[in-house]
């Protein structure tokens, strides 16, 4: 295993229900990047906005942009957008690799507030991806609320991701969470979120956010557009693990 991880995330503001000028912004972006990163991350419903009336079907133009583009530049990526499949709609995480392959996570917490629940369907099942056997756990916006669903049991996870749209109203539980998730899983924590104005008129500031194994935090994009680049170190988390072997001690949620 190689020790060192580049990661790269992208925070932007995205264009409402306008996948191809999406695309194009996003292009320009990973244009700008000085080194060569081993993931790129994208925001919730990169292609669209968090809509509720956009959706494609499965290997759709957006799906396609993702796999053309990790082959291209020769980094996963990782990104979200509303898919329809069988007259349901998922909110759907998709992790292209620069083979071709993509890895689908259907986000299971569906933003009620918002009225998510009533246009998308809800998924079930969890996904481990994997670079150069770093473990990393793909997911979804609101699942950051709920611990249980997040929560590091073996095999243990390396990187926990989470990509947003995360209003500027409600950007201090944010901030908050993401240090949470971090600490009591002992592993790294991403958070990507979006910059704008959207569709439904709410306001986001970004705020995207790396934070290490301990809460430290690694890189925050406060409000700023672009990409924004961080290393992370195997080494450091194996050490740390070892140093305080919280993880052993943990719930297995069995009873649940």
């Amino acid at each position: 295993m190689e020790d060192i991880l580049k990661v790269s995330l992208i925070q932007t503001d995205i264009i409402w229900e306008n996948p191809e000028a999406n695309f194009e912004n996003y292009q320009k972006t990973i244009n700008t990047k000085t080194e060569n990163p081993d993931l790129i991350i994208l925001p919730e419903m990169f292609n669209s906005g968090f809509s509720m009336h956009y959706s494609e079907g499965l290997n759709g133009e957006s799906s396609q942009w993702l796999k053309n583009t990790s082959k291209a530049i020769n980094a996963h990526i990782y990104a979200s957008l509303a898919i329809e499949i069988g007259g349901k709609k998922y909110n759907q995480g998709q992790w292209a690799s620069p083979n071709g392959d993509i890895s689908i996570y259907n986000k299971k917490h569906l933003f009620s507030y918002g009225s998510e629940h009533r246009h998308f369907s809800s998924g079930n099942e969890k996904i481990i991806t994997n670079i150069r056997n770093w473990k990393f756990k793909p997911l979804i916006c609101y699942d950051l609320r709920f611990p249980v669903w997040s929560r590091n049991t073996e095999p243990f996870y390396d990187i926990l991701i989470y990509i947003a749209s995360w209003p500027m109203a409600r950007i201090d539980a944010w901030k908050t969470l993401l240090k949470a998730r971090a600490i009591e899983n002992q592993c790294y924590v991403i958070g990507v979120n979006r910059l704008g104005k959207d569709g439904n008129n709410l306001e986001y500031n970004g705020q995207s956010m790396i934070f290490d194994f301990s809460g430290k935090k690694l890189l925050d994009a406060e409000n700023q557009n672009g990409i924004f680049s961080a290393q992370l170190s195997y080494l450091d988390l194996h050490n740390y693990r070892i140093k305080f072997p919280f993880l052993s001690d943990g719930d297995s949620f069995d009873f649940l």
